[in-house]
């Protein structure tokens, strides 16, 4: 019997987290897995209350510091609520976004660094780690050419920041992976979306 696994997706805007992971979920039950499927922020209905402060509304909303302290907040209910309870029943999570986007975000591009946003984690989440992080990247032309297409109705209040800030989270989301080679697998998201969840597959083959 396979174990319960707890799998992540991450990346920059644009670079398609949420079908990738939709179709490797799909992928997983063909094979008999009962997964989980569940996102950050979010993913509990006390995250997901929290959510909707984080992205709506204008970007000077909340200060840095605020910020960081909400997903925090959201991802501790997220942990303890629904990542924790599906683990222990033996499910697999998979889930858009964890820890990795609070460090590449508010950490790295917003300046708050990587150490303050790993102290957060380790109150309220107590240092809980995904078993692996599948890290999506594409370059960044292309990345806006598919955000053009898939934000008509306008991006979220971190999602429309400009290009700086989000080449400082591609940098940081390096940096992350760099420095976890055992944890990461870096994913070349350029491509037919079948062979980019072929190469998800891949990349957790040895966990399945």
């Amino acid at each position: 019997m396979t174990a319960a696994r707890f799998i992540t997706l991450e990346g920059g805007e644009g670079v398609g987290k949420s079908t990738q992971l939709r179709r490797l979920v799909e992928r997983l039950r063909e094979r008999g897995l009962e997964v989980v499927e569940t996102r950050e922020p979010g993913g509990s209905p006390g995250a997901e209350a929290i959510r909707r402060l984080l992205l709506e509304g204008a970007d000077e909303r909340w200060t840095p510091e605020a910020e960081a302290l909400l997903f925090a907040a959201a991802r501790a209910d997220h942990v303890a609520r629904t990542i924790r309870p599906a683990l222990a029943r033996g499910a697999w999570v998979l889930c858009d976004r964890f820890l990795d986007s609070s460090l590449a975000y508010q950490g790295g591009a917003g300046g708050l660094g990587v150490e303050a946003i790993r102290s957060l984690h380790a109150v309220g989440s107590r240092g809980f780690l995904p078993h692996r992080t599948l890290l999506l990247e594409l370059g960044a032309a292309d990345a806006a050419r598919r955000l053009s297409v898939r934000d008509a109705g306008g991006s979220d209040r971190i999602g429309g920041r400009g290009d700086d800030y989000h080449a400082d989270v591609a940098a940081a989301f390096s940096a992350l992976a760099e420095a976890e080679p055992d944890r990461f697998r870096r994913i070349d998201a350029q491509g037919d979306v079948d062979q980019v969840t072929e190469r998800l597959l891949g990349a957790i083959k040895d966990l399945l």
